[in-house]
């Protein structure tokens, strides 16, 4: 019990993981009054489209934080990270449609629209059950879970590391996203799900409820962040990290490193599932190209600029570059994708440990500096000469 106490609030006693919490809630706090409490025209409000896209940009974090799991404490590169994002998506999609019309006469369930232009007669089976809230939830987390943990089975026991299975993950993503496209999968097909109308009873289209889901998505990042702190800090996290640099070495100590890369694995997976279920709700719309390779190739690149093994600079990478991707698809939409790809090659070349290796440098670099002066301020006060 006292192991499994300590294990759950040390993280809270790391400095990072403090600074990083105080930032977090200093940033909700500022956007929630800058919203309720600033009149609107006032050149500090915050308004509700600003609100809703700040909990995009959590949710994205979040996302990012899972991935920076897997390949900065795992050295698993994920390309299929998008996948399980998806279908966390899908799941919270499901459960908003089902919230659209009355439930019918006796309790029957009403098709979606889409349902019934394709002249569907009755619910899928793998439908039931998304009228209800707590089903939904669960279905957000064990979906994404269930799919990495047969997945992660296969591939793990097979020893299948590198770029063979990032390749095998990216395809995995790409077969679900051809199967999703198809529209007697009964997913709304290229269109997916949208039109959604409430969640929990609470109008999605209300400001209330755009600001109710961006404190929710930072929530989650928090809570997400400790849990990704919490492993990584305890000796299953360093057993990760001598699989990702010695995997051979770590094996012949008689570790089972299969098993510490499946648990890592499907945790990773979940949280990207949660990530999937905030996001949809407050950007109306969950279809097929969520499972894209491009958009999982570009969760990798947060990661990489932000700086990997970090957790804290995923955050910082998924916030600054889709902040860019905002303001660049609005003010050159054709260069966009030339932007990414040449900012992917820039941190590659000259920014290989990310914005988190720059803040470490310099902060490094002061307590450095600090400790000289200390050095110093001491030896004057003893009489020592001090040798300029």
């Amino acid at each position: 019990m006292h192991s499994t106490h300590f294990w759950l609030t040390r993280p809270f006693a790391e400095r990072s993981t403090q600074l990083f919490l105080a930032v977090l809630l200093a940033a909700m706090t500022l956007v929630t009054l800058l919203h309720l409490a600033v009149p609107q025209g006032h050149p500090l409000y915050v308004n509700a489209y600003t609100v809703n896209l700040f909990g995009k940009y959590l949710s994205y974090a979040l996302l990012a934080v899972a991935v920076d799991l897997v390949w900065g404490y795992l050295g698993i590169l994920s390309l299929g990270h998008g996948a399980f994002f998806a279908l966390g998506g899908y799941a919270m999609g499901m459960y908003l449609m089902r919230q659209i019309g009355d439930r019918g006469v006796y309790g029957d369930p009403v098709l979606p629209d889409f349902m019934v232009f394709l002249s569907w007669e009755n619910l899928p089976w793998y439908w039931l059950g998304f009228d209800m809230a707590w089903f939904a939830f669960l279905m957000v987390l064990l979906v994404p879970g269930a799919l990495a943990l047969v997945f992660g089975f296969l591939a793990f026991r097979s020893r299948v590391t590198g770029v063979y299975l990032s390749i095998i993950t990216q395809a995995l993503t790409f077969a679900l996203m051809l199967a999703f496209f198809r529209n007697e999968m009964g997913f709304g097909g290229s269109d997916g799900l949208t039109d959604f109308r409430e969640i929990l009873g609470f109008n999605l289209r209300s400001n209330e409820t755009r600001l109710g889901l961006f404190l929710a998505s930072g929530v989650a990042l928090a809570l997400g962040y400790v849990v990704c702190r919490a492993i990584v800090g305890s000796k299953l996290g360093r057993v990760c990290v001598a699989t990702r640099d010695a995997e051979a070495r770590t094996r012949f100590l008689g570790y089972r490193v299969e098993r510490f890369q499946l648990f890592v694995f499907v945790v990773s997976a979940m949280l990207a599932g949660l990530a999937g279920a905030l996001y949809v709700p407050q950007v109306g719309i969950i279809n097929p190209s969520e499972f894209s390779p491009l958009f999982s190739i570009e969760i990798v690149l947060w990661v990489a600029l932000g700086g990997r093994a970090t957790l804290y600079g995923a955050v910082i990478g998924a916030i600054l570059v889709n902040y860019a991707k905002t303001y660049f698809t609005g003010a050159m939409p054709d260069a966009w994708l030339f932007a990414l790809g040449g900012l992917f090659v820039l941190v590659t070349v000259f920014l290989p440990r990310g914005v988190a290796g720059i803040l470490a440098y310099r902060l490094k670099r002061r307590r450095t500096g600090d400790d000289a002066g200390a050095s110093g301020n001491e030896n004057s006060a003893t009489g020592s000469e001090v040798t300029p």
